[in-house]
């Protein structure tokens, strides 16, 4: 049972249960169906956390038959210990952000290592245990997660109830993780979307307030080796996608507080050098890769003439029949820095509506908007044949565990403000105009976007970053590239690269037959870099050298080898 020590949560997970894998093995994890809840309305924090943990997984790595997690690289150790969580406030912001340290049983006391593990996207605080926590526990070190102010800590506008600390619904909002200044809304409202803080500028400090936490929580967990300080604790931060371009921001932070960073697929954006922002390349793709794609050969999107259509008559592309527009749409991709590797495994992301989804969320965050006053008129809510409904009690349980902090999902969709048979291009082209143009509100999210500009790491830090070469979410083209040009034009000698060919953004997606033959994942080389990063750091090697990786994709059908991953040594 949870235990109260002031702001402190502290619970146990021995005998069944665990840190990294919550008891449920990889038998568990591997499972097609989320752990049940006992009563589907009043799910137990225990519950919820169990398959928090197993949606975290399941969204981050690759747990196929043949993908080689837990053989070939990576862990699904059981490894007892203790969790230490809180809600922490940056100065001045409206919300906090979560915070939860574990600390295995078998903490190394010599060595005193914390990992900072940064969730993905907008997940919740559970949000990396694929990243930094199935790297760090089985070594004994400590690890302390954050949400960076995103997660799935939706509020029910309607209902008046959100999430508390320990992920149950509740109607009491001094409990709550996540309040909105509601307004006249309705509807669900969404941390990342709504919290008017715009996350991202601070996702640095996030990061530096969840290792200064993660040092409270090993001076609660041995108070007789305490204190646990910068100065005498190992403090290594990693993650991926967003996690990784938070660890990058956190590099900057100045002070001899981080020992050294890897970043794995990292959304960051630094000042030129062909960088280019989120918001920027995800609107034009939702707008344009629709159309591009059949000039690549890929399968063509119910809605992909008229959107061809809608952007030939804004003189975004040419051509008088459709297929001249779909190579002008090509062209104009291709211009704007994306390689044809990225726009193919981009096609994901243009068929599971993910460009429009992130351009939602964002815009919202940017511009610091309420619930009830999107830029371009978008809302959230239940949905029930294809109309907005009330959220069920069942649906809401489930949304801290199963919501991945960015909707369509979890039983929350987007509501669209374009009309019947528009097919929400109108909604597109506002969302894309708030980048292009100069009015007010454009103005508003772009000066919230050139908040989220990076710096360079602090001189003298060790930095890792790992990027796969046909990333269709991220490019790298648009982010690790030029950070890493940046960061040596700033003479900043101790930053290393390592770019891997064939692979995309989700290694999650490469247990479906379809992502196989064509891809390897990109975790272990995750892993490799904060082996070669620790190593380093006890003076046992030196920080590898740049790399272009020639991975090749497992066979089908044929489990993965090491020898494929090509991992530099």
């Amino acid at each position: 049972m949870p235990m109260p020590a002031n702001d402190v949560i502290t619970t146990i997970h021995r005998d069944g249960d665990d840190l990294l894998t919550a008891g449920l093995g990889g038998e568990g994890l591997r499972a097609i169906q989320a752990p049940a809840f006992a009563d589907p309305v009043q799910p137990t924090a225990a519950e919820l956390r169990r398959r928090a943990i197993w949606s975290s997984w399941r969204g981050i790595a690759d747990l196929g038959p043949t993908g080689g997690y837990g053989s070939t690289y990576g862990s699904l150790a059981n490894v007892p210990g203790r969790e230490f969580s809180s809600l922490t406030f940056l100065p001045n912001a409206r919300h906090p952000h979560r915070v939860l340290a574990q600390v295995p049983d078998a903490f190394d006391a010599q060595k005193r290592c914390l990992v900072v593990s940064v969730a993905s996207g907008s997940r919740g605080v559970y949000g990396a245990m694929a990243v930094g926590a199935a790297w760090g526990l089985p070594r004994g070190c400590a690890v302390v997660h954050t949400d960076k102010a995103a997660g799935s800590d939706y509020y029910d506008v309607d209902a008046g109830m959100g999430v508390a600390i320990d992920g149950r619904v509740s109607a009491d909002k001094s409990a709550l993780a996540f309040v909105p200044a509601t307004g006249a809304g309705n509807g669900i409202a969404v941390k990342h979307a709504h919290s008017q803080d715009n996350p991202e500028a601070d996702w640095g400090r996030h990061t530096r307030q969840a290792a200064e936490f993660g040092l409270r929580a090993l001076a609660m967990a041995f108070p007789d080796q305490a204190p646990f300080t910068f100065d005498n604790t190992r403090v290594i931060a990693t993650g991926i996608s967003n996690g990784g371009g938070a660890v990058l921001r956190a590099a900057e932070i100045e002070g001899d507080w981080l020992d050294g960073v890897v970043a794995g697929e990292p959304n960051v954006r630094v000042e030129g050098h062909g960088s280019r922002a989120l918001y920027d390349y995800t609107t034009e793709a939702a707008l344009l890769m629709p159309c591009a794609l059949p000039a690549l050969g890929l399968p063509a999107m119910p809605n992909t003439a008229k959107l061809c259509e809608a952007m030939v008559a804004d003189g975004v592309i040419e051509g008088r029949d459709l297929a001249a527009q779909q190579r002008s749409a090509l062209a104009k991709l291709r211009a704007g820095g994306w390689s044809d590797a990225a726009l193919v495994s981009g096609a994901t992301s243009t068929a599971f509506d993910l460009w429009r989804a992130v351009a939602v969320t964002y815009a919202s965050a940017y511009t610091r908007s309420s619930i009830d006053a999107h830029p371009c008129a978008y809302r959230f809510s239940a949905m029930e044949a294809g109309a907005p409904r009330a959220a069920t009690a069942e649906e809401r349980a489930a949304w801290w565990s199963d919501g991945s902090g960015i909707p369509p999902g979890a039983g929350v969709h987007i509501i669209d403000p374009s009309s019947a048979g528009e097919m929400g291009i109108e909604g597109l082209r506002c969302l894309r105009g708030l980048w292009t143009q100069e009015s007010d509100i454009a103005q508003q999210l772009q000066a919230g976007v050139a908040q989220t500009r990076a710096a360079l790491p602090r001189e003298g830090l060790p930095v890792i970053v790992v990027h796969g070469a046909d990333d269709g979410l991220i490019p790298m083209a648009f982010s690790s590239a030029p950070y890493v040009a940046a960061a040596r034009a700033g003479g900043r000698d101790d930053v290393r690269y390592w770019q891997v060919r064939r692979a995309q953004h989700f290694d999650a997606f490469l247990a479906l037959p379809q992502f196989t033959p064509h891809y390897v994942p990109l975790l272990p080389y995750v892993y490799a870099a904060l082996d070669r990063l620790d190593a380093h750091l006890d003076g046992k090697g030196r920080l590898p050298g740049d790399a272009v990786i020639e991975a090749k994709p497992r066979a089908a059908g044929q489990n993965l080898r090491v020898e494929e991953l090509a991992i530099p040594r």
